[in-house]
């Protein structure tokens, strides 16, 4: 159910009074309010400490959304971007400290040469005026560069003591999926690098012996949403599966996750995975799956103030089934589902906590919006 009010009161947030949208949920009354419009194919969003955004559009394009909700130019200085299907300019990160360092981090399809490419993490530093990126450098690009336009995986995540990961995919095609159970290539991997791209002593390969030095977890399929858990400091991705069988996973080091030999779900065409099964010995069982699909992309855990009886519970954002989903947790397992947002027909494409405590989500469309939620007081 759900009504309209004029959203008095939000100049922080827009240059003049926005139609909002109030929603019943099964924790009481949440307003919906459009913050800014006509974002292309929006893929990433992070908060800068002046509460504006900086969204990547996968087209290959780095803009701040002010406080207004004012779309900015371009940003200049973001490398080339393979933006054919599933590729271009994905995930954004602001670093941690970046009040003092101005760094930001983000990935995208790096292009090779002829038709191969591969998810690539650069980091470069945001100008005052925040209109360009210096000293723009790869700092990690995944192995090998394949010929293929999907599963780039690519959500960046700070583990809060001066690492990075990133989960990749695992490009999609029957001639390169099996590279997610091989430890000597980054497909269909998570990756722990430092923030300067070097390779953390205590990741489970550093050495080099047994699987390359950046692989933190493997037998992923398309990995679009992670998180710190901070309840416990572990990292928790959710994947894309096939028809059926969408997993939310704690990544821990050195662990198989199962990736294409079981899976919940079938290939497309009806055919089983791998071995036809879903759980195999050695491989690690995720803590929840989705049969019908969500389509996943976009992870927060709520920390917030704005919807006090959302506090600590897991949001994923669902690009198939046009929702926010919201999961209540008892430790590592989740025991309860609520799908927010379903009126608006919407795909979510990522989600993120505001410095005011509201959560922000991205919608998914050539002629997107960025809608900040809160309860209805």
């Amino acid at each position: 159910m759900k009504r309209f009010v004029l959203a008095a009161g939000v100049a922080a947030l827009m240059s003049g009074p926005a139609l909002a949208e109030t929603y019943e949920t099964e924790r009481g009354a949440i307003e919906v309010t459009p913050v800014a419009e006509g974002l292309a194919d929006p893929w990433g969003i992070d908060f800068l400490p002046d509460g504006s955004m900086l969204i990547t559009e996968k087209g290959g394009t780095l803009r701040t959304v002010s406080p207004d909700g004012t779309l900015s130019d371009p940003i200049a200085g973001v490398p080339d971007v393979d933006a054919r299907d599933q590729g271009g300019l994905l995930d954004i990160a602001v670093h941690p400290d970046f009040a003092r360092n101005r760094l930001v981090y983000f990935t995208f399809s790096e292009p090779g040469q002829g038709r191969v490419n591969s998810t690539a993490l650069a980091r470069g530093k945001l100008s005052e005026d925040g209109r360009g990126l210096s000293d723009v450098v790869v700092i990690f690009s995944q192995k090998p560069k394949v010929a293929s336009t999907k599963h780039y995986g690519s959500r960046i995540v700070f583990d809060g003591d001066g690492r990075i990961f990133v989960g990749l995919g695992e490009r999609s095609d029957e001639q390169f999926r099996g590279q997610a159970q091989d430890l000597k290539s980054h497909l269909g991997k998570v990756v722990r690098i430092n923030e300067d791209g070097s390779v953390p002593p205590d990741n489970p390969f550093a050495s080099g012996e047994g699987g390359l030095p950046e692989i933190w977890s493997y037998g992923h399929r398309n990995i679009q949403s992670a998180a710190i858990n901070p309840a416990t400091g572990q990292l928790w991705v959710v994947e894309h599966g096939p028809r059926g069988g969408d997993e939310i996973n704690i990544a821990e080091p050195g662990k198989n996750y199962g990736w294409p030999k079981v899976s919940f779900g079938v290939n497309y065409n009806g055919s089983p995975v791998g071995t036809g099964e879903a759980r195999a010995e050695g491989m690690v069982d995720p803590i929840y799956q989705w049969t019908p699909v969500i389509a996943p992309s976009g992870m927060l855990f709520y920390s917030g103030d704005a919807v006090p009886e959302w506090k600590g519970d897991l949001f994923v954002g669902g690009l198939r089934s046009q929702a926010l989903v919201r999961l209540e947790l008892d430790g590592g397992k989740v025991v309860h589902e609520e799908r927010l947002l379903t009126d608006l027909g919407k795909r979510i494409r990522d989600v993120a906590q505001g410095p005011d405590g509201a959560l922000y989500v991205i919608t998914d469309e050539s002629d997107a919006s960025v809608l900040r939620i809160a309860g209805a007081d």
